[in-house]
């Protein structure tokens, strides 16, 4: 009995140690590559290595930092505690000086190691950010529980397709925290994105402390109320809420050694001569009128302006000194945009310099004003870089530009062989719209899909090999006036942020938006994990309405085609029970589709929603004696026949068409002759935005010579519903549409034409 147990209690220790022993070498299972930004080589081989407590890791003494950096990632995230000797398995550090791009690395996993070759820090640096993608994204938020992780065997070789890589935040219109600050450059840093770009000084606030000038931050740095809703809102309408901070110097330290420990460089922005009013507020004699004036609680474009005399630039350079103590980079960004020359004009001082320096305007003047801080910030060991306004007039000898509206700067500055920095609203401006949903957080305007962010190509076609050697990268922008929150900064940055991160980093051979898309899914798994306030849209569905062979067509897709579209056409919200799309819905009445994006039974995107209203109209021919806008015609002449409205705040849509200051004619072709018994359509009355609903509409019917004129009142609503009743049969029907006239006085665009935005025309 004796021996029967102590048998039994050997085999029962055997077993517990034989499940323990089990339970802790549990193995995850490796992730599939999904690197972005793409590296420029990538070779999956056999096998895989095992990161756990029997792992060492060891550098060259130039990667230390980088070594401790990855260290300190794997343990806090987590069970795991690396060994600091070598041991059978490592993780190796080596500097390889044939790797010529200080921002290249090579990065080798076999089933015995990892070693993480570079010339510099920086391309050790991002070696990791790719092995990190390599981790579960458990380890992003220290949740991986396992004692072992497994890493594909692969090799990879990549190196940067530009060396400026950068993202700004505007700080000036909406404040963030230090925390914040520190978590946008680390999400920056993964991406490998190497330029945060910090646009400190603003109308609406002053946002660094400057110990020689103190009032910059008792007065400069406050503002006494904030405006609500759009700036196109009328009237304006505030909080009445004081509203400000700003970051002492000990923080800016900081986050500058943060940033360098990311291989991240700051560039600070100190906005002149333009966006000064918050120190003026402070500093009136620094002014034109020398009146006071309060630091500004709206948005736009102020006509006040730093004055051209001596006491303004020793304050700038008063200013710019203890900025440059802060700031060990290369470059000060000055702004130099919209800087309004009204006050220069009547400006005696002004005036004396112009005659002074020989210079023939007022644009010269700014050339001169730029060009004088620049020989001091030159000086002092540092380099200039200015919005590309700081062209006009001449530009400073050895400024950099950053183009920002459109491509033009760029081409102009970088045949002027200066270097360029591409950041057009066009594609690198995340504050736009990214969705075309009605209910989409509010935004400045302007539409900039995921997409569109992706094909942004850097090098202007216009310049020749030789030019393109200035183009230094590019830039994504994220200008706060509408972000009074970090969740929404958040929203706004993310995902564009991973698309430009791949269209500044990534070589062309290895770029394609399906297969970045792919990856995409894969990344926000870790972005979940960070608890980043990401815009979902991956999985949104788009709408596209046709007329086919006389049938109402609307096709359905996502970016992301891996997962199922469900859809209603009863109005109620589809369910994983719904009709799966597989093929375009025809429409043969009035009604609305509503579809989602599923992932087994749960819906993952938001809900499309798009009412098609069938009428008389729809699908038939059209014809427009002066062509829309190009800009505002995205859907063409015949989205107005189509069935669908256009939004109620956007007017950017691919529903309404734009005409600048022009009456125009739209003849519609029913093909026969048809009972008509209404006509109507809406026209857009954004007045803050120049739009402007029509003086007057005249509607003829050819067939019968019968016409119609009808004139509309001004009106104060931002949309203006025209209807019009009739009896008549008719196969021809002619809209002409008399543009409003001319802005009146007092108003945004007073004294110029503005535009006309005509949505669905509706014919019953």
């Amino acid at each position: 009995m004796k021996l029967f147990r102590q048998t039994t209690q050997i085999i029962l220790c055997t077993t517990i140690i034989f499940l323990h022993t089990s339970c802790f070498n549990k193995k995850t299972e490796a992730i599939k590559p999904a690197i972005l930004p793409a590296p420029l080589s990538q070779t999956i081989q056999k096998g895989e290595f095992s990161i756990d407590n029997a792992t060492g890791i060891s550098s060259d003494k130039e990667f230390t930092q980088v070594a401790d950096f990855l260290k300190a990632f794997i343990e806090e995230g987590s069970e795991i505690k690396l060994k600091d000797t070598s041991a059978s398995k490592i993780i190796r550090f080596e500097k390889d000086t044939s790797i010529k791009n200080k921002e290249g690395y090579s990065l080798k996993v076999s089933p015995t190691k990892i070693t993480i070759s570079a010339s510099s820090s920086k391309g050790a640096f991002y070696g990791v950010q790719s092995l990190r993608q390599l981790l579960p994204a458990s380890f992003e938020n220290n949740t991986f529980k396992e004692n072992s992780v497994q890493v594909q065997a692969l090799e990879i070789s990549d190196k940067p397709q530009f060396r400026y890589r950068g993202m700004h935040l505007d700080v000036g219109r909406h404040f963030f925290s230090v925390d914040f600050i520190k978590k946008y450059i680390d999400l920056m840093s993964m991406l490998k994105m190497n330029t945060f770009h910090w646009h400190l000084t603003e109308d609406q606030g002053w946002r660094i402390e400057i110990k020689k000038y103190p009032k910059l931050n008792e007065i400069s740095a406050y503002r006494k109320e904030t405006l609500i809703g759009k700036y196109s809102d009328q009237p304006h309408q505030f909080d009445g809420k004081r509203y400000g901070g700003f970051y002492t110097q000990e923080e800016v330290k900081e986050i500058v050694k943060y940033a360098s420990d990311r291989q991240v460089t700051v560039i600070p922005e100190i906005e002149m001569p333009g966006h000064s009013v918050a120190a003026l507020s402070a500093y009136p004699e620094l002014g034109c009128t020398e009146k006071p004036i309060d630091v500004a609680t709206k948005w736009g474009v102020f006509d006040d302006i730093y004055c051209t005399k001596e006491t303004t630039f020793k304050f700038l350079e008063d200013v710019l000194d203890e900025v440059m103590a802060l700031f060990p980079g290369k470059y000060i960004h000055i702004g130099g945009d919209e800087a309004p020359k009204t006050r220069w004009k009547t400006c005696k001082n002004c005036q004396r310099v112009i005659k002074r320096e020989g210079l023939k305007d007022e644009h010269e003047l700014q050339s001169y004003f730029i060009e004088r801080m620049e020989k001091y910030i030159n000086s002092k060991g540092k380099q200039i870089i200015g919005w590309d306004e700081i062209l006009e007039g001449g530009l400073a000898p050895n400024a950099t530009v950053m183009s920002w509206r459109g491509i033009k700067g760029a081409v102009t500055a970088a045949k002027e062989h200066h270097d360029v920095i591409l950041t057009p609203g066009s594609h690198c401006y995340f504050d736009h719209y990214q969705s075309t949903r009605e209910d989409e957080p509010i935004a400045i305007g302007g539409f900039t899909s995921l997409e569109k962010v992706y094909s942004f190509n850097p090098i202007p076609e216009e310049l020749t090999k030789e030019e393109a050697k200035y183009v230094l990268g590019a830039q994504g922008n994220v200008w706060t006036e509408y972000m009074k929150t970090e969740d929404k900064v958040e929203y706004m940055a993310f995902p564009r942020i991973v698309a430009l991160s791949e269209v500044v980093w990534s070589h062309e051979k290895n770029k394609g938006f399906d297969n970045f898309k792919n990856r995409l899914e894969h990344y926000l798994k870790r972005l979940d994990a960070r608890d980043v306030n990401y815009a979902n849209h991956l999985y949104e569905v788009k709408g596209k309405t046709t007329f086919t062979n006389g049938k109402t067509q609307v096709t359905l897709k996502a970016d992301s085609n891996k997962k199922p579209i469900k859809y209603t056409t009863d109005g109620s919200t589809p369910t994983a029970t719904s009709t799966t799309y597989s093929a375009p819905i025809s429409v043969d009445k009035s009604c609305v589709i509503k579809a989602a994006t599923f992932d087994g039974n749960n819906i993952v995107s938001s809900v499309f929603e798009k009412e098609i209203t069938l009428h008389k109209a729809v699908g038939k021919k059209i014809n427009l004696d002066v062509a829309p806008s190009k800009k505002y015609s995205k859907g063409g002449n015949a989205a107005i026949i189509n069935g669908i409205a256009g939004s109620n705040t956007r007017f950017s849509d691919q529903e309404w068409l734009g005409f600048e200051g022009a009456d125009f004619e739209i003849t519609l072709n029913l093909e026969k002759p048809t009972e008509i018994n209404s006509i109507a359509t809406r026209f857009n009355n954004q007045n803050s935005n120049w739009i402007y609903a029509p003086s007057q509409v005249i509607i003829s019917f050819p067939e019968t010579k019968e016409i119609l004129p009808i004139g509309l009142e001004r009106s104060d609503e931002t949309i203006v519903n025209f209807k019009v009743s009739t009896k008549v049969k008719a196969q021809i029907i002619k809209i002409k549409v008399i543009n409003f006239g001319i802005i009146p006085k007092g108003n945004t665009g007073a004294g110029n034409k503005p535009w006309t935005f005509i949505d669905e025309i509706i014919v019953e």
